[in-house]
C-alpha cells in the first residue's frame, strides 16, 4: 500500500463513527458546488460591476479548470480508492476515474479567483473547498493525492487566467453591459 493509500485510510477511517461529521462532510461532497453556485448568484446580483466582474473571473475559473481536469483523466486513469481496495462509502459513487477530484478542483479554483479579487469572500470560499477536498477522502471517492492534484490544477488555471486579465477584462465589461442593458429593459429602469 503506497502512501497516498494510507492517508487515504487515516481520513476515511474516520468515517462512520460520529453523525454530525459525517452529515457535514456529506453536505460539502454532495452540496460544495451548488454552494458556490448561490453564493456567485448572490454577489452577482447584490454587487456592483466590480463584484459582477469577480463573479466571471470565478466561473471561468471554475470551467476552465474542469476542463483541464478532463483532459487529464484522456491520459492518465486511476480507479476510484473504493474500486482497488474494495472500501465501504458513505454515499454512492460512479466508478469512474479518480485522479482528479472534479469538485476539489472546481471549488478550489473559484476560491482562488475570488480570493485574488476580494480577501473575505476568498477566504470563506477557500475554508468551504478545504472542507471539500478533505469530504472527498471523508466520504471514500478520492484519494489525498486526487486534492492535491486539484489545488494544482486550480491554481495553474487561475494564473493563467490572470495572465489573460488582458483578453478578459474587455470581453467581461461587454457582458456586464449587455446584462445591464437586457436588466433596464425588462424593469423598465435605466442602470445608474
Amino acid at each position: 500500500m503506497n502512501e497516498n493509500a494510507k492517508l487515504f485510510f487515516m481520513v476515511h477511517n474516520l468515517s462512520g463513527h460520529e453523525k454530525l461529521l459525517d452529515d457535514i462532510m456529506i453536505f460539502f461532497t454532495q452540496d460544495a458546488l451548488p454552494l458556490f453556485a448561490a453564493v456567485l448568484l448572490i454577489v452577482w446580483f447584490l454587487g456592483n460591476d466590480k463584484m459582477k466582474n469577480m463573479v466571471l473571473y470565478a466561473g471561468i475559473a471554475g470551467v476552465a479548470a474542469l476542463l483541464v481536469n478532463y483532459v487529464i483523466t484522456i491520459v492518465y486513469y486511476e480507479p476510484r480508492p473504493f474500486v482497488t481496495y474494495h472500501t465501504s462509502i458513505l454515499i454512492p459513487h460512479a466508478a469512474d476515474d479518480s485522479f482528479p477530484s472534479d469538485h476539489a478542483t472546481g471549488t478550489f479554483a473559484m476560491a482562488f479567483a475570488l480570493w485574488v479579487r476580494n480577501r473575505k469572500l476568498g477566504l470563506a470560499m477557500m475554508l468551504c473547498a478545504v472542507l471539500t477536498g478533505i469530504s472527498r477522502v471523508w466520504v471514500g471517492h478520492h484519494y489525498p493525492g486526487d486534492i492535491a492534484a486539484s489545488i494544482i490544477v486550480a491554481l495553474f488555471t487561475v494564473w493563467t487566467i490572470q495572465k489573460m486579465k488582458g483578453l478578459f477584462d474587455p470581453a467581461f465589461s461587454t457582458l456586464i453591459g449587455w446584462y445591464h442593458d437586457i436588466w433596464a429593459k425588462i424593469t423598465k429602469k435605466g442602470y445608474k
